[in-house]
């Protein structure tokens, strides 16, 4: 699909120079529009589940929602009683409801950038292509890329020590205060094995030549090719239309 075989540098870049230009708009019919512009390209230019992106979408949407009655809740009460706005058998001040509309919305939409760029990028090419593009230094990139691939050996290592545990004869927990204190007895052995790993990863990394040098050869190797600017000037014309269509309906 297009948006998986795009620079990831470029697209983390114009998804930041978005998500500034968002920061920037109060007023919710630009934040809405892009929303949906943004989940349509997500879905027509990339190969993605609409489960699973709903099911990540959802705390976004829990967020947004938590943003936008707070925003109303204490907002200050308008003294012209024509400048309100009912809803659900209450009544809101206009200027509040539509700056509370205004942020949650752009919650939503920052976060289907977010989602956007999570799906159609792999990690790896990220990291590389920070190092090739944007010139990161080997040392840090390479450092988070082995903390990430740690992640889900924690993961399986965290089980093996429960279930050692539970082979010792020790009861599973079942309150709260069980469970901290089970988890502050896998916390030294989890901690333990993680070192240990950081130490084998750092062997193998210095026996196989890594030195942290930028001048270094690459076996994969990213380029940026007229294709990739298509990205940048497709988000900036949705903002720009959503902008020019809140201007013509009078909201900015």
């Amino acid at each position: 699909m297009f948006l998986h075989r795009l620079n990831p540098s470029i697209k983390a870049i114009t998804i930041a120079l978005i998500v500034v230009l968002l920061a920037f708009i109060f007023d919710p019919i630009t934040p809405f529009i892009f929303l949906i512009g943004t989940i349509a390209i997500t879905f027509i230019f990339g190969n993605v589940e609409w489960k699973k992106y709903i099911l990540y979408f959802i705390p976004f949407s829990i967020l947004s929602f938590g943003m936008l009655w707070t925003t109303i809740a204490f907002s200050t009460p308008s003294n012209n009683p024509n400048d309100v706005i009912t809803l659900l058998g209450m009544t809101f001040p206009r200027a509040s409801f539509l700056t509370a509309l205004a942020l949650s919305l752009r919650i939503l939409s920052v976060a289907a950038l977010s989602l956007l760029f999570i799906f159609t990028t792999n990690v790896v090419d990220f990291i590389l292509s920070l190092i090739q593009q944007l010139k990161l230094p080997p040392k840090i990139a390479y450092g988070v890329l082995a903390g990430y691939r740690f992640l889900p050996m924690m993961k399986d290592e965290l089980v093996i020590i429960h279930q050692a545990h539970r082979i010792r004869g020790i009861n599973t927990a079942h309150t709260i205060k069980d469970k901290w204190h089970q988890y502050k007895r896998f916390a030294i052995p989890l901690l333990a094995s993680a070192i240990r790993k950081a130490e084998r990863t750092a062997i193998a990394m210095e026996s196989k030549g890594f030195t942290g040098d930028k001048n270094r050869t690459f076996y994969r190797h990213f380029s940026i090719v007229k294709r990739d600017w298509l990205f940048p000037f497709m988000m900036l014309l949705l903002f720009s239309l959503a902008v020019l269509t809140s201007l013509k309906l009078g909201y900015i």
